[in-house]
């Protein structure tokens, strides 16, 4: 009885060891160089306006085998970029982004929804000037790879909602700035 419980244990032990491990979740932080929140709003009709804020960090958790994930974005507001110094300042002001006040916004996932392997929307809270509404950010593309530079894991992902600005107490000149502003953010992160 005794060589049996041996041989069991040695075969449990043998099959652990050749079985692939579970995977857990895995933490990444977010590359600031390279993740930038964008929006664009239709200027009187004339044009699409384009502008982005270029500081933003953040986490995202991701375990790929159980397809879970969080992520959790903060924005420094006072980085918007339009390209022109004085309307920067201007969309800083108390009747857009009011920055002084709010000088962060922040996206905080409720729940990550997977198609397959690959996730494809993530819902969630995003706070902006002191309001929280819930937002669907719908993923258009992900790439999950060691960074070729890096030599970590990383991953990217390119993703996208519509808010109005006036759900936001942000919605000076509406409907003829539009009310409608579309928020494409591009993001990279590396693992911990």
């Amino acid at each position: 009885m005794k060589k049996l419980t041996q041989y069991t244990a040695a075969l449990f032990l043998a099959a652990a060891a050749t079985s692939p491990a579970l995977a857990a979740p895995e933490s990444f932080i977010i590359d600031g160089s390279h993740t930038f929140p964008r929006f664009s709003y239709s200027h009187f009709g004339f044009s699409t306006q384009l502008s982005r804020f270029d500081q933003t960090r953040g986490k995202v958790v991701l375990d790929q085998a159980q397809r879970t994930a969080t992520v959790d974005i903060v924005i420094d507001t006072k980085s918007v970029n339009t390209g022109f110094p004085t309307f920067n300042e201007h969309i800083q002001g108390v009747d857009f982004l009011d920055t002084t006040q709010y000088p962060t916004a922040t996206f905080k996932s409720t729940q990550v929804i997977f198609d397959g392997d690959r996730p494809a929307r993530i819902e969630g809270n995003l706070t902006l000037k002191g309001v929280t509404k819930p937002v669907t950010l719908t993923i258009t593309s992900f790439k999950a790879m060691p960074h070729p530079m890096l030599k970590k894991d990383a991953i990217g992902a390119n993703a996208t909602t519509t808010v109005k600005r006036s759900d936001f107490n942000a919605g000076k000149y509406a409907p003829y700035v539009g009310d409608e502003v579309t928020i494409d953010i591009a993001l990279e992160a590396i693992k911990e």
